[in-house]
């Protein structure tokens, strides 16, 4: 029986969506009976006010999206008789990078983030549930093609282009009093997306950056 119809409508209901499914490799080091893994991200604008009115969001605990990740993903895999895996709480990490570009929805795009053909930069993931069904074949069109590239010009510091990230010359930004609007709206180079544009809440925005400038 086809677990992905059951799976999607679970996620649907959590703030989820289905943004790829990747073949497994005997190098993912993941369990033999299991033969593909099918990537749940934030689907967006739902995600946003579902999380804020968890548990996890309101306890004053650390980690609160990881632990509602935990807790939700594992629930609907638990309910189809599957496993959950996340991109957190290693190592071993779980190569979800390597999954998501293995999937066929995702590319590097022209700064070098991870591109999804719906979501746009704003592709995250937060976790996987391992299917014993093959992956299905996919026929999607990377998002850059013909795109003008707006993400390639859109960071203030220069950080995140064509050649790479400067992670120092990120953070140095964001301590500066003209980063402060990328810590409350989030990376500019993201927004520039015109793929998934204005799909994120700006609290969203504010939470994600505040973990990353910890």
């Amino acid at each position: 029986m086809d677990p992905l119809p059951a799976l999607a409508d679970r996620a649907a209901r959590a703030g989820l969506f289905l943004s790829g499914i990747a073949p497994l490799r005997p190098e993912d080091g993941m369990p033999p009976r299991f033969r593909s893994v099918a990537l749940l991200s934030p689907q967006e604008p739902d995600f946003w006010p579902l999380f804020r009115a968890s548990p996890e969001a309101q306890d004053g605990q650390p980690d609160p999206l990881d632990r509602w990740s935990r807790r939700v993903i594992g629930r609907i895999a638990c309910a189809l008789g599957l496993k959950a895996v996340f991109p957190f709480g290693g190592p071993p990490y779980r190569p979800f990078l390597a999954w998501a570009l293995r999937s066929g929805r995702c590319w590097s795009s022209p700064a070098t983030l991870l591109v999804h053909e719906t979501a746009g930069l704003w592709i995250s993931f937060r976790g996987g549930i391992l299917l014993g069904t093959e992956a299905p074949p996919v026929a999607a069109r990377r998002p850059c093609d013909g795109c003008p590239a707006p993400c390639l010009a859109a960071c203030p510091p220069r950080a995140l282009t064509a050649s790479g990230y400067d992670l120092p010359a990120c953070h140095a930004f964001l301590d500066s009093p003209p980063g402060q609007a990328c810590m409350t709206q989030g990376c500019r180079v993201r927004a520039a997306c015109p793929v998934g544009a204005s799909r994120r809440m700006p609290d969203q925005s504010a939470f994600h950056m505040r973990a990353f400038h910890a």
